[in-house]
């Protein structure tokens, strides 16, 4: 299993953001963010946001560090990227 994350850089709500993806299908993702203990609630159509104080128990888990630009190119790639405002 291997997702990826980027850093936090992507402000919201008060605090810093990463992108939490696959490269191979949606139930990998889950079940890593599961395993890493963050709610469904945190899916936003093809990633999960994770907390800037979260990052370093993502990458401990095995989640592997990217620049963002790399987040869309894997998500593309594999045929999982949802931009906002397109039809599931």
């Amino acid at each position: 299993m291997t997702v990826y994350i980027d850093p936090p850089t992507w402000p919201g709500h008060g605090r810093l953001w990463s992108h939490l993806v696959s490269d191979v299908s949606y139930d990998e993702l889950h079940l890593f963010a599961e395993e890493l203990g963050v709610p469904r609630r945190a899916f936003e159509r093809d990633h999960y946001d994770i907390p800037s104080h979260r990052y370093a128990a993502a990458v401990a888990a095995g989640a592997v560090e990217v620049r963002s630009r790399e987040v869309v190119r894997l998500l593309t790639a594999a045929g999982l990227r949802r931009p906002k405002g397109r039809a599931l």
